[in-house]
């Protein structure tokens, strides 16, 4: 057995899985109302709770949630929209995303399977893992 690692060192550990796992909700959340937005013209609970596999009433709390923290404003009969700062966070998971499904596929993971994965991955995933990602990739050519 592996010797445990000092006790600061796993709450670090622990800790920064428990931040993840609290941010992946909204960082889904931002990413697919930037692509309703971007495909459809328009984010509505209805179509954001039914992609995402959640009750009406999951979607409107986390979508009131986006808006306590200042990433998404949503108007009576017209949906939901991103703010600036919400924009900004759904083009950094989509980076991210992709990084972590390229990485994936080079690894030889099948499509469907390297993006299912990576929608749990990318929420976890260190920026110094994400740099090692990119340089694993650009010296794969």
């Amino acid at each position: 057995m592996e010797k445990l690692p000092a006790e600061g060192t796993q709450a670090r550990r622990f800790g920064k899985t428990r931040f993840a796992q609290s941010t992946a909700v909204l960082e889904d959340y931002a990413e697919l109302i930037a692509d309703l937005l971007a495909s459809a013209g328009e984010a509505r609970p209805t179509d954001i709770a039914r992609r995402l596999g959640v009750s009406h009433a999951t979607a409107i709390k986390t979508i009131a949630r986006l808006k306590r923290a200042g990433l998404a404003t949503a108007r009576p009969y017209r949906g939901v929209f991103l703010t600036e700062k919400g924009h900004a966070l759904a083009d950094r998971v989509r980076v991210r995303h992709r990084l972590v499904v390229d990485v994936l596929r080079a690894l030889g993971v099948p499509s469907e399977a390297a993006e299912a994965d990576a929608e749990g991955i990318e929420h976890h995933v260190s920026e110094i893992t994400l740099k090692a990602f990119a340089q694993f990739l650009k010296l794969r050519g």
